[in-house]
């Protein structure tokens, strides 16, 4: 083994199923984090993921036990994050999850305090919004080019999973449902640009109350029961007096949506797909004609992912590179679990007005995160 450095943050991945492999290929980019151990409840993944990219591979006790830990990047399943996230903590290391950051807003408070308590370090993904993209988005913002938001769209829009995932079901269950598993993208980005949502309506339905498996696999051509809204369309009431729509489907087979688009005293902006890095943020000054920023050529906004054909921007990890260098800095980190706990509350609220048809309150508040300004992204870089 060669020498760990103390300067980097050393890094131990619980969870080796698909998403991990954009993590452990993306760490080689950053140079404040190293990738130390892996550990599966498949003995197995975790064999195979530590072959691949040259690190260790242990059962989930003895990473947590591991002194060469200092981080546990957390990418288990939603229903397992909790568990997995306050066993780290408790174990004293720093954490950074995938989203959701919990699957109820109860545990993302208690994985919030716990943290608090403990002097440690929560994070947690969607870190997208940190991409150049994002970036652009939010300078334009502060600087006032679209003046004071006043409304504005989000649209998450598609056909769900069952023609391509080979076992699809979880994702229609209670937990699951399009908010919950593409909400955050969106709902992260609105907060980084618009600050905090204190208020919530919305209707909820599902399009179908089976479907059908036509992915290859154990499942192909059988159907499944659904068992929570696929359907959804809400109302955002930001504190800053903002409103803005934000649809969620599943049920859609082709839409001309954008992804996102806001609307101030001044002017328009309109956004790329909150899951990727990069793409083009479009602004309209007072009705003229759309301004394109292209982000190929920032920090996060190449495309580099899928590997084989690269055709969207993805730097998962630059979240927990921030983390590190928050360490450093005293500061909180962007993707901070305080931002990932509101949304949380968002989602939350979102779903619990769907059931009551009344509006719900969102209790908790968060400040925007810093902007992550062009010579501090660049500097995490090896």
């Amino acid at each position: 083994m060669h020498g760990k450095s103390k300067t980097k943050l050393g890094i131990g991945v619980i969870g080796c199923g698909n998403i991990s492999m954009t993590y452990l290929r993306n760490a080689a980019l950053f140079g404040g984090v190293e990738l130390r151990a892996c550990a599966d409840i498949s003995a197995d993944m975790a064999a195979l993921r530590a072959k691949e990219y040259g690190i260790r591979a242990l059962d989930v006790d003895a990473l947590l036990a591991d002194p060469d830990i200092d981080l546990v990047l957390n990418l288990t399943i939603p229903a397992a994050h909790f568990d997995i996230s306050l066993s780290a903590l408790s174990a004293g290391k720093h954490v950074f999850t995938e989203k959701p950051l919990a699957t109820s807003a109860a545990d993302g408070r208690r994985l919030v305090a716990e943290a608090v308590k403990r002097g440690l370090l929560l994070g947690s993904a969607p870190d997208t919004f940190l991409g150049a993209a994002g970036r652009r988005a939010r300078r334009l913002m502060d600087e006032g080019a679209i003046g004071r938001a006043v409304t504005g769209t989000a649209f998450m829009m598609g056909r769900g999973m069952e023609h391509w995932h080979p076992n699809p079901q979880f994702y229609y269950q209670p937990g699951g449902g399009p908010v919950f598993d593409m909400g955050p993208y969106y709902l992260t980005m609105l907060v980084n640009l618009l600050g905090p949502v204190e208020r919530v309506m919305a209707m909820a339905t599902r399009g179908q109350e089976e479907r059908l498996i036509t992915a290859e696999g154990p499942y192909k051509n059988t159907s499944f029961k659904v068992g929570t809204p696929t359907n959804i369309l809400s109302l955002l009431e930001f504190r800053s007096g903002a409103t803005v729509t934000f649809g969620a489907s599943w049920d859609v087979f082709k839409h001309s949506n954008h992804p996102i688009e806001l609307h101030g005293t001044e002017g328009s902006l309109r956004l790329p797909d909150p899951d990727t890095f990069g793409g083009t943020v479009s602004l309209s000054a007072r009705g003229a004609d759309w301004v394109d920023f292209a982000s190929e050529a920032e920090p996060y906004g190449a495309r580099n992912w899928p590997y084989t054909a690269p055709d969207r921007a993805n730097y998962r990890m630059l979240g927990v590179a921030d983390l590190a260098r928050s360490l450093t800095d005293g500061r909180k980190p962007r993707a901070s679990g305080e931002l990932a706990l509101h949304v949380l509350e968002i989602m939350e609220a979102i779903l619990a007005s769907g059931e009551s048809q009344g509006s719900v309150a969102v209790v908790g508040t968060v400040d925007q995160p810093p902007l992550l300004g062009e010579d501090e992204a660049a500097s995490l870089l090896a």
